[in-house]
């Protein structure tokens, strides 16, 4: 069965949701660590840029995918 194309954008998001509270959280918990001090603001703000990015990586590799299994199912 074929993924949409809306779907695979759902998925992706989802996925990435969830990512960018562990990334706010980990950036939070580590950065002191190496002297870097970042307000709650500047910690959200870094981790919405890298979430965007990450959005359209996540969406873009599962469509490489669905190509390549679609090519080898026919």
């Amino acid at each position: 069965m074929k993924q949409s194309r809306l779907m695979s954008l759902v998925e992706s998001i989802a996925n990435v949701a969830v990512g960018y509270g562990v990334a706010v959280v980990t950036q939070i918990l580590i950065f002191p660590v190496f002297g870097l001090h970042a307000t709650l603001a500047q910690n959200l703000k870094m981790g919405a840029v890298f979430t965007v990015v990450s959005i359209a990586r996540s969406y873009v590799l599962r469509r490489l995918f669905e190509a390549v299994r679609m090519r080898s199912a026919k």
